[in-house]
């Protein structure tokens, strides 16, 4: 019996250990700082990991793993994105690693934007036409009748 129970700690012992990593000892890598700037400055620089600010300004965003975008507000200004990447040098003995950001400075030239499009008033779509009833042809009417077989063709008037 004593070795049932050695065995069954020395199993629940390991697997504890297997739920281990080393990744937990790895420090959390610094956050980056970014430069924002546009032209006209003033615009309102969003990244799409979150922090903002107005142009010229510099934000600070967590390390992504991939690329990240920023995108440009300004009243009168058509929007802009502007992609990012992020490029990681893990470094060696003699450097440690770094991370950066291409492009650096982030910027963004915004164009005005134009007149707002004219706004259409909605057409009503048309009621289709009904046809009307055919009067009664009436004796001597200037109008022939539309089933009628054409007139016969009267001659040319004479010319003296």
């Amino acid at each position: 019996m004593r070795r049932v129970i050695v065995i069954a700690v020395a199993g629940l012992s390991l697997a504890g250990c297997s739920s281990f990593s080393l990744d937990s000892f790895k420090p959390t890598p610094p956050p980056i700082q970014v430069q924002l700037d546009s032209a006209p400055p003033g615009a309102d620089a969003v990244t799409s990991l979150g922090p903002g600010c107005k142009t010229p300004c510099q934000v600070s965003v967590p390390a992504p793993d991939a690329g990240f975008s920023v995108t440009f507000n300004l009243p009168k200004f058509e929007p802009a994105t502007v992609a990012v990447r992020v490029i990681r040098n893990p470094g060696d003995f003699a450097t440690p690693a770094s991370t950066t950001v291409d492009p650096s400075p982030v910027f963004a030239e915004l164009k005005p934007a134009g007149p707002p499009p004219k706004v259409h008033k909605a057409m009503r779509p048309k009621k289709p036409k009904k046809p009307k009833a055919a009067p009664a042809a009436a004796e001597g009417s200037p109008f022939p009748e539309p089933n009628a077989a054409p007139p016969a063709a009267a001659p040319p008037p004479a010319t003296r």
